[in-house]
């Protein structure tokens, strides 16, 4: 048995490997479960007692040897990739060009915490809808004209599913399980079937908000709105209120606030009205409350709608919007510093 280990011992000596997967193969076949050093081990209560000191001693021999023509081999194969590539690949990592978040999840988080410190909680749901939460329940019927408004994706296997066009199926939701007083903001991405430009995306994120409660007034929306408006753009920041429509809110409107590049002057960007808009909102049409349960006699409410990349754009003033989904380094480095 000596005699079989000093052949090995030869053969790791003059053992040359030409690639790493040979130097793995030459790893397995002496120190893998099945290789040969673990046979030999095996076979150590076979030998005489008077040849087991000898036989231990080649064995360990044979073991080191096996091991510093790994290391060996192992530092070869380095230095010449190393020296094909021009760099140390040995060379630990370098930990001071970390990432940074990304800018509309910088903004959606505060938008967030805006509406958090006026009591709001935050309420999620799935992206992929059914036609009642989506749609039906927020008084949009089979043939209501307002859906073609929403160019939607449909699952092609079930007509009644679909991607969300909204976070409103997730006030739905809410409503439907939980009752009176209800404060609270649903985040998320939503899906529509448009063309991609620098103004619109066929995927994109939205923040609602949904406030009922008794006596609730559209006076109150207005100053929730404004209190929004001066802690995301800063105190000088205005608003105005223009008529508008959604079938799921009565009255109706849009937001615009005074333009934060030319400080409500005018320039090209606002089309030089000195106002920009950010969002839809109105008072919750009854039929929505009792939609989900709600008793439209006793309980009125406020609902509001924004844009996350609408407001990233406009609080960064990023004029192309498909910027925030092509994840260019160069553009993404410069928020680094607004963790």
């Amino acid at each position: 048995m000596i005699k079989d280990v000093e052949e090995h011992l030869l053969k790791v000596s003059t053992f040359s490997a030409e690639s790493p997967e040979q130097l793995e193969q030459f790893r397995l076949d002496y120190l893998g479960k099945k290789g040969v050093m673990n046979q030999l081990f095996a076979s150590f209560k076979a030998v005489p007692n008077d040849q087991k000191k000898e036989f231990g001693q080649i064995l360990n021999q044979l073991k080191q040897s096996v091991q510093e023509k790994l290391d060996s081999s192992k530092s070869d194969f380095k230095e010449s990739v190393s020296s094909s590539t021009g760099a140390d690949l040995s060379k630990p990592i370098a930990l001071d060009n970390i990432g940074s978040r990304h800018p509309l999840s910088l903004v959606r988080n505060e938008i967030a915490d805006i509406f958090k410190r006026i009591g709001f909680n935050i309420s999620e749901g799935p992206e992929i809808e059914d036609d009642w939460h989506n749609f039906t329940a927020l008084n949009l019927p089979q043939e209501h004209p307002a859906r073609d408004m929403q160019d939607t994706f449909f699952i092609q296997t079930d007509p009644d599913i679909l991607l969300r066009t909204h976070t409103s199926s997730v006030q739905v939701r809410y409503m439907e399980s939980n009752q009176p007083p209800i404060r609270t903001i649903s985040p998320g991405r939503v899906y529509r079937n448009e063309a991609i430009s620098a103004r619109a995306h066929c995927i994109f994120h939205q923040v609602e908000g949904l406030y009922i409660d008794k006596n609730v007034s559209f006076a109150d929306l207005k100053q929730a709105l404004l209190y929004f408006a001066k802690e995301m753009f800063g105190e000088k920041t205005e608003i105005r209120l223009r008529p508008s429509y959604f079938p799921f809110t009565e009255p109706s409107a849009e937001v615009d606030v005074s333009c934060n590049i030319c400080s409500g002057k005018g320039c090209n960007v606002c089309k030089y009205t000195g106002y920009l808009e950010i969002l839809g909102c109105g008072m919750v049409d009854p039929n929505v409350l009792k939609n989900c349960g709600i008793d439209p006699d006793v309980y009125s409410g406020y609902a509001f709608g924004m844009g996350v990349e609408r407001i990233a754009m406009l609080k960064y003033q990023v004029k192309d919007l498909r910027m925030f989904f092509e994840n260019d380094v160069r553009f993404l480095k410069q928020f680094g510093s607004a963790i």
